[in-house]
């Protein structure tokens, strides 16, 4: 739950983070400011430079500035001026430097005046109090106050003409920076008051006669590039909490769905190995479901009855050997303790060579029960190839006819019907082992000189059927899978007692179904219905 929180809302956070800057949309406000107030400068230092000047006596520092504005005359003149801009703050300065009018001053000063009579009957009114800023930003919340707080973290962007400062209040322009010729246009300087208050201050000459005789500074608050970076502030704000409450309910619901079924299963599966009892606690909810969860649980389920199956099977199998070493230990302890009884030469020699015949049944009891237990390890470690089936067929077909006897069942080879041989993902030594044990079966049952029948056909692009038929008894109704079970024997009467351990075709099955083929056993029936022999099918996938 809180990497899928971490993941969710980490880039929400940092696009949020990142859009809060929004260094073009201000630059581009600020821009916009400017240039009004730059505009408005223009037109008081116009108005300011038509007044009468006197020639100077003193040396300036500027060359040419020949002319001195009278301060008695631009005090009232920059106060008239500025009265329609309450928000405003012009500062008049001599070529020297020197201060001349200061709006802020002589607003104070004109409300403090005595009011004259005009003319008979009308007097001057005094001016009106001072007008706060148009708007400023509440400060009595804790968003107000993070957005204080915001702001202080936030540096104003510089862009080529427009030059920001974090200074309490703008340096007075010099004189210096200003041309017999003109003014070069000095970049006005953007600042946050102590009070995070948004400042602009620009500069223009006042141009009397083509000479330059001061500079008037403006000064003005920001107020509509603060409005306007707060309501897009906030309303990046709004809409990132209104994200982020959506993204924790995603995650919360991610939790439910994917989290907490997978903590389910971790349960499950700890209380199935801990159980003593075997309990299926996969949940159902869990099993029902359509996506990765459910093959999960599904998979989870499938192993543990798989595990459980292959526990039964191991038990069967110790049960299953535990009795066939039994009865052969049985016969030879019966025989060892009647022999020191017998006196009889013939019978001694009888009790002797069933105490061979039964030594040699558990030897080959105990090589197949070898085999069969390490057969699975093996099969897991060896990796299937390629084998072509018609000359492995072919090989084994030679061999016995080369070596059989006069009377022995005749092997042949039927034509697969294909151009090319056929190939099967398989490990060449065990379907060997598989075949032999096929045809030594076959062998068992046929009749004397009788015909088996070994051949391969391709069934489509995916499988190769390799089958061994022979003409004997066939197989008894109802035994077609039981004769597949360890230990199960189902021998001709010709045969002595103990000469087959019973896991043959057992472990033909075993070998088959981990090369991801089958083997199963079928009748083969004439014409008339009866049953002329049997037929072992053996289906493994094929290699192109």
């Amino acid at each position: 739950m809180r990497r899928l929180l971490l993941v969710n809302t980490l880039p929400l956070a940092l696009l949020a983070v990142t859009l809060l800057f929004l260094n073009d949309f201000q630059n581009s406000l600020l821009e916009t400011d400017v240039n009004a107030l730059r505009e408005q400068a223009h037109i008081y230092a116009n108005a300011i430079g038509q007044l009468d000047a006197e020639r100077s006596t003193e040396r300036h520092p500027l060359p040419g500035a020949e002319y001195v504005l009278d301060a008695a005359r631009a005090k009232p003149l920059l106060l008239r001026l500025t009265e329609p801009s309450p928000h405003a703050h012009a500062r008049l300065v001599g070529p020297d430097g020197k201060l001349i009018a200061d709006s802020r001053e002589e607003a104070a000063l004109a409300r403090h005046r005595p009011r004259r009579a005009l003319k008979p009957g009308v007097t001057e009114e005094p001016l009106p109090p001072p007008i706060p800023p148009a708007w400023t930003p509440p400060r009595n919340n804790i968003v107000e106050i993070a957005y204080d707080w915001l702001l202080s973290l936030l540096p104003l962007s510089s862009r080529e003409g427009i030059v920001t400062l974090d200074v309490p209040e703008p340096p007075a322009p010099q004189a210096s920076s200003v041309t017999p010729s003109g003014i070069v246009e000095a970049a006005p300087y953007i600042r946050r008051t102590p009070d995070h208050q948004l400042v602009i201050t620009v500069a223009e000459p006042v141009i009397h006669d083509g000479q330059t005789v001061g500079v008037i500074q403006l000064t003005r608050q920001a107020q509509e590039v603060d409005r306007s970076l707060f309501t897009v502030r906030s309303s990046i704000l709004s809409l990132f909490l209104v994200a982020l409450i959506v993204t924790v309910l995603l995650s919360w619901y991610l939790s439910l769905t994917i989290a907490r079924p997978l903590l389910r299963l971790a349960a499950a599966s700890h209380e199935m190995r801990d159980e003593s009892g075997r309990v299926d606690a996969v949940p159902e909810n869990l099993l029902a479901r359509r996506d990765e969860i459910g093959v999960l649980a599904r998979a989870l389920r499938g192993s543990v009855l798989a595990l459980w199956a292959r526990m039964d099977a191991i038990e069967r199998f110790a049960a299953d050997v535990s009795h066939e070493l039994k009865n052969p230990l049985s016969s030879i302890r019966s025989a060892i303790e009647t022999l020191p009884r017998i006196e009889n030469r013939e019978r001694q020699t009888r009790l002797l060579g069933i105490i061979g015949n039964d030594v040699r049944r558990m030897d080959r009891l105990i090589t197949d029960i070898s085999d069969a237990s390490r057969l699975d390890a093996e099969m897991s470690r060896i990796r299937p190839e390629p084998v072509d089936v018609t000359n492995l067929l072919a090989l084994l077909t030679e061999m016995h006819q080369t070596t059989r006897g006069v009377n022995a069942p005749i092997l042949q080879l039927e034509d697969s019907g294909e151009d090319e041989p056929l190939r099967v993902f398989a490990v060449e030594d065990r379907l060997v082992q598989v075949l032999r044990n096929l045809i030594g079966n076959a062998i068992s049952f046929s009749p004397r000189r009788g015909l088996i029948t070994l051949g391969a056909t391709a069934r489509g692009s995916q499988q190769v059927e390799i089958f061994v038929s022979d003409e004997g008894p066939g197989i008894p109704e109802g035994k077609l899978e039981d004769i597949f079970d360890r230990f199960y024997s189902e021998r001709p009467h010709s045969e002595h007692f103990g000469q087959h351990s019973g896991l043959g075709l057992a472990i033909s099955r075993q070998i088959i179904e981990a090369l991801h083929g089958t083997l199963h056993a079928e009748n083969r029936l004439g014409g008339d219905g009866q049953v002329q022999g049997a037929r072992f099918v053996i289906r493994l996938p094929r290699s192109p």
